[in-house]
């Protein structure tokens, strides 16, 4: 029998009544690291491969595009492909992506982090020379 206690009128369980039968599939966890990655300044985009690029041609949005988790019973690996801005400090960019990833995933799932690991797989340029001041294109270099 569950165990609940009631604070601020929320029945809660105990976190390790809660975690019982509780489990993420690698999806749901590269979905989470996808978001929070995009999320800072710096990353331009994910770089997916080939399936990823013809769903997306299809019309279907990958939000795990260029993420691949390794999962276990309490913890996860995390390895991301992106496409940086030029001129960003990719370090700092990267121990952004790091800290945001990692609290993503553990205040989500509760599950810890083992390690987050970035390969950086194009860099974006701006064309300057082809577009319209106003346009929002970019070239990417890989």
């Amino acid at each position: 029998m569950l165990n609940y206690t009631k604070e601020k009128g929320v029945l809660q369980m105990s976190a390790k009544e809660a975690k019982k039968g509780l489990s993420f599939s690698n999806d749901v966890i590269a979905t989470i690291a996808g978001i929070a990655a995009n999320e800072i300044e710096g990353i331009f985009s994910m770089s997916g491969g080939v399936v990823d690029g013809f769903a997306e041609r299809l019309g279907r949005k990958s939000l795990s595009k260029g993420v691949m988790v390794r999962v276990s019973e309490k913890e996860v690996a995390i390895d991301l492909r992106v496409i940086v801005e030029f001129g960003q400090r990719v370090p700092e960019v990267y121990a952004q992506v790091v800290e945001h990833v990692e609290n993503a995933i553990h205040n989500m799932t509760g599950l810890n982090v083992l390690e987050v690991n970035m390969y950086v797989e194009g860099v974006s340029l701006l064309e300057d020379e082809e577009l319209p001041a106003d346009s929002n294109k970019m070239r990417v270099l890989t």
